[in-house]
């Protein structure tokens, strides 16, 4: 499947089967984690085989099983972190979707392991990806209307149009797409709301948008 056939059938999924991830869904995983890397300058890192994690009260009672490989979203503690994490995150997500895995963000619900990834001085970790086999594909989640997170001076554009349908389909903190894109000629400023993570949600729907629109429609204002 292409990004957008991957954007539109991914959905979050928080059980598991206990079945690891093949050598070459792993090498493939990690040569998309090295080239986030490289053009964003974050630390991500795959955690494989972990079941600590995933084990405790916590993701219980997130109705979290059977995780036992994940993303660690890593990077220097700078203003941008959150939405750059958001922004490669679901770059990393979608691939994965390619490869016939399922993912779910988690912020809270997980258990920090130490030996499992590393953190240099001056960086955090600011969130984790579940991912694996699901036991099913989760289930779409509900969308704001469009005219409800974009605001134009003029007729809306297709590629606009593609864009903020695609942002609508970008995982949000308990789904509440608090973003917003703003159109001026060829210019968008994407915004993001107040509430939990909203900028790793904006970073989520600004990689989506891109891919909806296409990147030589427009410019980030």
């Amino acid at each position: 499947m292409d990004l957008l056939e991957a954007m539109k059938n991914r959905h979050s999924v928080r059980q598991y089967k206990s079945k690891p991830l093949e050598p070459e869904v792993i090498f493939a995983l990690k040569k998309e984690v090295k080239a986030c890397n490289r053009e964003s300058g974050l630390h991500i890192q795959l955690v494989t085989n972990e079941p600590k994690a995933f084990n405790g009260f916590m993701a219980h009672y997130g109705k979290f099983s059977g995780v036992t490989n994940y993303f660690a979203l890593v990077g220097k503690k700078t203003d941008d972190l959150e939405e750059k994490c958001g922004y490669y995150g679901e770059r990393l997500v979608l691939a994965a979707q390619q490869l016939g895995l399922n993912t779910c963000w988690v912020a809270l619900t997980y258990s920090k392991i130490k030996s499992a990834f590393i953190i240099d001085s001056g960086e955090k970790l600011c969130i984790v990806i579940a991912l694996g086999y699901g036991e099913n594909q989760g289930v779409p989640h509900k969308s704001k209307p469009a005219s409800a997170v974009m605001k134009v001076d003029d007729q809306v554009p297709d590629w606009f149009q593609r864009g903020i349908e695609a942002a609508l389909l970008a995982p949000t903190a308990i789904n509440q797409q608090k973003f917003s894109f703003n159109l001026k000629g060829d210019q968008v400023l994407a915004k993001a709301g107040i509430g939990l993570y909203s900028k790793i949600d904006l970073g989520i729907a600004k990689y989506h948008f891109e891919l909806g629109a296409g990147k030589d429609s427009f410019n980030w204002a």
